[in-house]
């Protein structure tokens, strides 16, 4: 009995190690790509980490759909100032990674509007 405690613990230990090294791995993995909002042609307005651009098509990891927003005027300005209206903001949950095959438009988000569009509750249905 005792032996399958300690096994156990020692389990658990190993497990929570190594789940901190992947998350630090992953925050370093971002670290280096720039967070930006992506306008498409018919798919809507996304922000996530840009891992990739091909012409038109643009790869984005940890990506949220823009689906509805309150508090900027304009896109340009949710890139740069954020939303003053975060509970009046619809956007779900992300995702780990989305291909977005028609981009007309890129731009760089801020650090307080990256914080902002982060701080907005997850909508869902």
């Amino acid at each position: 009995m005792k032996y399958d405690k300690f096994f156990d613990e020692l389990c658990d230990f190993f497990i929570k190690k190594i789940k901190k090294i992947e998350e630090t791995e992953e925050k370093e993995n971002l670290s280096n790509l720039d967070y930006v909002m992506v306008r498409t042609y018919s798919a809507g307005v996304f922000a996530g980490y840009l891992v990739k651009r091909d012409g038109r098509e643009v790869l984005l990891k940890d990506a949220r759909r823009i689906w509805y927003w309150d508090g900027a005027a304009s896109l340009s300005q949710l890139a740069t100032d954020g939303t003053s209206a975060p509970e009046k903001c619809k956007f779900p949950c992300e995702v780990a990674s989305v291909l977005l095959l028609d981009a007309i438009e890129i731009l760089p988000i801020s650090y307080k509007a990256k914080l902002s569009i982060k701080s907005v509750a997850i909508w869902s249905a």
